[in-house]
C-alpha cells in the first residue's frame, strides 16, 4: 500500500528533529541588538541612576552582616538604608566578568552567558499548568517532572530553567529538594538555583556537588540564580540571603528587579531605566565585595501596569523599548543582559497567547537579551505553565534563532551557478543548488500547517493546540532519561531523603 502523504510529511518531521538533536547548546547571535538609546539618553539615565543612590539609596533588610561589609568599603549606612557616592557602585561592578560560562551535568550543554550568546530558558514561577485534555489546575510534582523531560527534548531550548511550576502537592520546605533532583536526573542541561532561604541556597549549592564533583562545583559556575529586588530600591531579607550564599560559592546572580510599571516605578520608561539601573549597581556592588570575580548579570523584569484595570500587561511596545534600553545599559556595566520572553496574559494558547508572546519574544531577541526567561510556556501573565505553549513557543524560538544567524552572503548562497543552469522564464525548482540545499534552505515550522484548506480538512483539520497536545505526548513517549551514574543518582537520592527527615523534625 502507498503511504499516505501525511506518513511521509511525519517521516520528514521525525528526520529534521533526528538533526535538530545535533543542535548548539546555545545561539550565537550574528546580527547586532536594536538600541534606542543615543549617548544623551545614556547620560540622562546613569546620571539619575546616580542621583538615586547618592540621595535616596536603597535598603539591604535584615542583614547586619551586610551592612557592615558596605561601611566598611566606604558606602554610607544609616540604619538599613545604604548610599552610594556617585561612581562608587560603578567602580566596584567592574570586577564582575562580561563573559562566563555555566556548566551543565552534561559538558556539551554547557552555556555561555554574555557576549553574543542568546539563551532560550523555561518560563518560571506558575501554580497551575494547563492542557488541553485536563484544562487548569494546580501543579504537581509529577508536571513539574514532565515539564522537566519536555525541556530536556526541545533542542531550542537550552536550559532546564528553575521552578518550571510550583509542585503544590509538596510541602513547602522540601519543594526545592525535589525540584533539584529532577533537573539534575532528568535533564542534563544547565538549571536554576533556589532563592526562597539560605538554607534552599545551600541545599542547592549541595546537590550540585553530589552530582558533578566538590571541587569542580567550587572552581566554576554551576548554578544561575535570579533574585529579585523588592521594588522600589529594597532588598529583602531572603533574597539578600540567597545572594550571599551563591555569591559566596562562586555562582551567578542574576540581579532582577521586578517591576510593574506604574506601582512599583513611575510610570515613564525613562524614570523605570534609572531606578532599575540604580537597584542592580547597588546589588551587584554588594555581590563584588563578598567575593571579586564572581559571576553577576544585570537582570529585568518589567511589565507596564494597566492604569485602568490595575492587571499587568504584555507584548506592549513600553516593554520592549524598555529592554532595548537596558541592554545598552548592561553593556556599559560590562555584565551579561537577563530579561524576559514569551509573556502573555491569555488562559490559553489562543491568538492572544500567540501574538502577545511573540511581540515580546522578538522584541526581547531584538533588544540582544542575552538570557531570556519564559521564553516558553507561559499562560496566565505567569499564573499557569502550559504544556501545548511550551512547544508552540518552542517552535517559535528556533525561528528566533534562525533570524538572529543573519543572512548567509557565503559563495554557495549566492547561488551564481543556479542562474547560468535556469534560463530566464523557467523555475529554479529543479535545478542543481535548489537540490542540494533544499532540506536547510528555509526555517520549516514543526508546529505551524501550510498546507491547503483541502488537504488540511482531509487530514482532520487539527488546529494547531491539537497539534501541540498530539506533539506533547510524542515527546513523553519518546524521552529517554540522561546517563547518570548509579552512585549519583543514589548520593542524590540519600541527600533528598535526609534533608526532609530534618525538615520535617524541624517542624
Amino acid at each position: 500500500m502507498r503511504p499516505s502523504k501525511r506518513a511521509g510529511r511525519e517521516r520528514r518531521r521525525t528526520a529534521r528533529l533526528a538533526r535538530n538533536a545535533l543542535r548548539s547548546p546555545y545561539v550565537t547571535r550574528l546580527i547586532s541588538p536594536v538600541n534606542l538609546l543615543d549617548e544623551e539618553s545614556i547620560v540622562i539615565v546613569e546620571r539619575n541612576a546616580d542621583r538615586i543612590l547618592d540621595r535616596i539609596g536603597m535598603e539591604f533588610r535584615g542583614d547586619p552582616e551586610t551592612l557592615d561589609l558596605f561601611r566598611k568599603a566606604g558606602a554610607r549606612v544609616e540604619g538599613s538604608r545604604v548610599r552610594f557616592d556617585p561612581g562608587w557602585c560603578r567602580e566596584k561592578v567592574s570586577t564582575a566578568p562580561p563573559v562566563f560560562t555555566q556548566h551543565a551535568r552534561n559538558p556539551k550543554n554547557n552555556v555561555q552567558i554574555g557576549g553574543n550568546s542568546q539563551i532560550f530558558c523555561p518560563s518560571f514561577g506558575s501554580p497551575f499548568v494547563h492542557d488541553m485534555e485536563r484544562g487548569r489546575r494546580y501543579a504537581t510534582i509529577e508536571d513539574f517532572r514532565n515539564l522537566t523531560r519536555i525541556h530536556h527534548m526541545l533542542a531550542s531550548l537550552h536550559h532546564s530553567g528553575g521552578v518550571v511550576c510550583e509542585p503544590v502537592d509538596l510541602p513547602v520546605p522540601v519543594r526545592h529538594l525535589h525540584m533539584a533532583h529532577s533537573h539534575l536526573t532528568l535533564n542534563d542541561k544547565p538549571f536554576m538555583g533556589a532563592v526562597t532561604s539560605r538554607q534552599r541556597a545551600l541545599d542547592t549549592i549541595q546537590m550540585c556537588r553530589l552530582a558533578m564533583g566538590t571541587k569542580f562545583v567550587d572552581q566554576n559556575c554551576v548554578l544561575y540564580s535570579v533574585v529579585n529586588t523588592n521594588a522600589p530600591l529594597v532588598m529583602d531579607q531572603t533574597m539578600l540571603l540567597a545572594l550571599k550564599e551563591y555569591a559566596n560559592a562562586g555562582q551567578c546572580v542574576v540581579v532582577s528587579p521586578f517591576v510593574l510599571g506604574g506601582a512599583m516605578s513611575p510610570v515613564t520608561v525613562a524614570a523605570t531605566l534609572s531606578q532599575v539601573l540604580a537597584e542592580v549597581m547597588a546589588s551587584v556592588s554588594l555581590i563584588q565585595l563578598i567575593r571579586p570575580g564572581a559571576p553577576a548579570v544585570f537582570g529585568t523584569f518589567f511589565s507596564p501596569l494597566s492604569l485602568q484595570t490595575g492587571a499587568p500587561t504584555f507584548g506592549t511596545p513600553e516593554g520592549t523599548q524598555f529592554q532595548m534600553c537596558a541592554k545598552k545599559l548592561a553593556e556599559r556595566l560590562g555584565l551579561p543582559f537577563h530579561s524576559v520572553g514569551g509573556l502573555t496574559a491569555s488562559k490559553v494558547p489562543d491568538a492572544q497567547a500567540g501574538y502577545e508572546s511573540q511581540s515580546q519574544l522578538m522584541g526581547a531577541v531584538l533588544a540582544g537579551v542575552n538570557f531570556i526567561i519564559h521564553a516558553t510556556g507561559c499562560l496566565e501573565g505567569l499564573l499557569t505553565m502550559g504544556y501545548e505553549k511550551t512547544v508552540m513557543d518552542a517552535d517559535r524560538c528556533t525561528a528566533m534563532a534562525r533570524f538572529v544567524e543573519g543572512v548567509d552572503f557565503s559563495e554557495t548562497a549566492q547561488a551564481l551557478d543556479a542562474f547560468v543552469e535556469v534560463s530566464p522564464g523557467e523555475h529554479f525548482l529543479g535545478c542543481a543548488h535548489t537540490q542540494s540545499n533544499f532540506e536547510d534552505a528555509f526555517w520549516v515550522s514543526e508546529m505551524s500547517d501550510n498546507k491547503t484548506y483541502e488537504q488540511w480538512v482531509a487530514e482532520g483539520g487539527e488546529w494547531q493546540h491539537e497539534r501541540a497536545s498530539r506533539r506533547v505526548q510524542e515527546i513523553l513517549a519518546a524521552y529517554e532519561q540522561p546517563k547518570l551514574d548509579s552512585s549519583v543518582l543514589q548520593s542524590l537520592d540519600e541527600f533528598v531523603a535526609m534533608r526532609t527527615k530534618e525538615i520535617e523534625s524541624e517542624k
